[in-house]
């Protein structure tokens, strides 16, 4: 049987995605060299962006595994370099464009990503816990999606998303790890062992800009940023670097809580965001001879849809209500959200609700600049 040509064997390689930059290393000029020898043997050479790169065995185990499905094929051998300091060059020219100026590329005019900051009155309502939820359920939809954990104190996403790896530097371009097809920054993934972060609010500004701006997310559908409870230092930077944004109220049941919640939401008017909806969390709890049980109230979540849309002056929708459910706090413990582990939950259910109401949001044109001149 004849050996694969050279075209066939590129062919096979151009469906290895690199784990981390989410795009065929083709394309990422990662293959340095591919040959086929008589006998079937086939040896590919694969550049690294560094040395120490995290994944090295998971990209040899695919660049294994796509030569190997070719026909006539018997052998694979892969030998791993590192790129030189003018090939990272190449590389980061073709992911972020020949501009050296360092902006957040959400803000950039041609931007269709949108942006939603999931806030809450309070802490305890299970803000996070919906955060990654609604990311793995609309990465389960063919989204793109990236989460930014905004809550530099209380930070937990890494955790619920099972990520244990830490992100890859590329220079001062950071690769951020990618957990259940979503892209994932975490202040948690610097931080040794469970040291508390004790910082003053200018810190805090300065790392949020360091992460939309040195972060490496690629053109994303939707980003998420889980923000700290409250109206405080992370809430206003979020306003001024991501002016776009759109906020997401999770509050409970609870009347004193969405009374709380409201200010989350009212905020926008001072900042000029938009109000995207509320969420209900934690609304009521089944009970094993199928009755509900209301253990923080009702009503809440109506309530508090119905005073953002007098604040805003604009309607504001109420999404959801999540009810209590066990294998919602064991998934967030195991690393797995429960949209992936029990999708048939009523939790789930109601999260996968939510997330369809986001996506099918379209990303718009409107107001953007095509470059289009009419002769």
């Amino acid at each position: 049987m004849n050996a694969p040509s050279e075209p066939a064997l590129l062919a096979a390689l151009a469906t290895v995605i690199d784990p981390e930059l989410r795009r065929p290393i083709t394309e990422l000029g990662m293959v340095e060299s591919v040959e086929a020898f008589d006998g079937g043997r086939v040896r590919a050479v694969v550049r690294l962006t560094i040395a120490g790169c995290p994944l090295r065995e998971t990209i040899t185990k695919d660049v294994t595994e796509a030569l190997t499905r070719l026909d006539g094929v018997t052998e694979v051998s892969v030998d791993l370099t590192v790129m030189t300091a003018q090939q990272r060059a190449e590389l980061k020219e073709r992911l972020k464009g020949s501009s050296s100026e360092r902006g957040i590329p959400f803000n950039d005019e041609s931007s269709l990503t949108r942006v939603y900051a999931v806030a809450s009155g309070k802490g305890g309502v299970g803000k996070s816990s919906v955060t990654v939820n609604l990311a793995c359920a609309l990465a389960a939809k063919g989204l793109r999606v990236g989460i930014v954990d905004a809550d530099i104190y209380g930070f937990s996403v890494p955790g619920l998303m099972g990520i244990t790896q830490s992100p890859t530097r590329v220079d001062e371009m950071i690769l951020p790890p990618v957990a259940h097809d979503v892209k994932v920054i975490s202040i948690g993934m610097f931080v040794a062992g469970n040291q508390p972060v004790a910082w003053r609010g200018p810190m805090l500004h300065r790392a949020l800009e360091q992460f939309l701006t040195d972060v490496y997310f690629g053109d994303l559908d939707i980003l998420l940023l889980d923000l700290p409870p409250g109206t405080g230092d992370v809430a206003i930077s979020v306003a001024q670097l991501l002016p776009k944004a759109e906020i997401l109220v999770v509050s409970t049941p609870q009347a004193a809580a969405a009374d709380v919640a409201e200010r989350a939401g009212a905020i926008a008017v001072q900042t000029g965001q938009k109000v995207a909806g509320v969420i209900e969390n934690m609304s009521y709890l089944t009970l094993p001879d199928g009755s509900t049980m209301e253990l923080f109230g009702s009503g809440g979540g109506e309530i508090l849809a119905k005073r953002l849309s007098q604040t805003v002056n604009a309607p504001v929708e109420l999404l959801g209500q999540i009810p209590l459910d066990v294998t919602l706090r064991e998934g967030g413990d195991a690393g797995l959200p429960i949209v992936l582990s029990h999708p048939e939950s009523p939790a789930a259910q109601e999260l996968l609700g939510i997330a369809a109401k986001l996506a099918v949001r379209p990303r718009g044109l409107a107001g953007l600049k095509l470059g289009v001149t009419l002769t």
